[in-house]
């Protein structure tokens, strides 16, 4: 098998599964491999696209990302996947900011514009929470406010404590039933 040089790795990335990916995939264009996730930014915690991406890359790989907001949310988690990625030989390019980090190159410009932008994301995101919080104080007053819809069923929360009751570890019965284990844990213990 020959060695892959300098492969173009696009990374697209939605908030949520009813948003589209569409716009993104034709800013990035042409890529050799394409990883997309429909999942928060704000956290890096849970991006399984993300982390397989930083797992595949190689020295001479350039990432290509729409804009910085879709890697990212926080200036911390920002800095650090781009430091990451840079660190590993990996070229990071921003096709909307028109911004690339090279391995070994220190653009000062570059570097400013990824905290200000990154800043611009953390702030949008807090101010969107913000104003989610106060629409669900306003519907919890009004009455009308359901919560979020269940991610287990009750049948599926009835199978849970059966195999649990049979020895079935946690982590298994929540990789059985297609849920985060703390979706599992959490419902569990709201029920008990």
């Amino acid at each position: 098998m020959t060695p892959r040089l300098g492969a173009r790795i696009g990374y697209a990335r939605v908030s949520s599964t009813d948003q589209n990916l569409a716009r993104q995939l034709a800013t990035l264009g042409d890529v050799d491999k394409l990883y997309e996730e429909k999942q928060s930014g704000a956290k890096r915690a849970g991006r399984t696209a993300l982390a397989d991406l930083i797992g595949y890359v190689r020295d001479g790989d350039t990432v290509v990302v729409s804009s910085m907001d879709r890697l990212a949310r926080s200036v911390v988690d920002l800095n650090q996947i781009v430091g990451e990625l840079v660190a590993k030989g990996v070229v990071v390019e921003f096709l909307t900011e028109h911004v690339t980090f090279k391995p070994g190159a220190t653009d000062h410009f570059a570097e400013f514009q990824l905290n200000i932008m990154a800043s611009f994301a953390q702030l949008e995101r807090a101010i969107t929470k913000e104003r989610q919080a106060d629409g669900i104080r306003a519907a919890k007053e009004r009455g009308v406010y359901q919560g979020r819809s269940r991610k287990l069923s009750t049948e599926q929360l009835a199978t849970a404590r059966d195999l649990i009751d049979t020895g079935v570890p946690k982590a298994e019965v929540a990789r059985r039933l297609d849920v985060d284990r703390t979706t599992l844990y959490r419902t569990l213990a709201r029920e008990a």
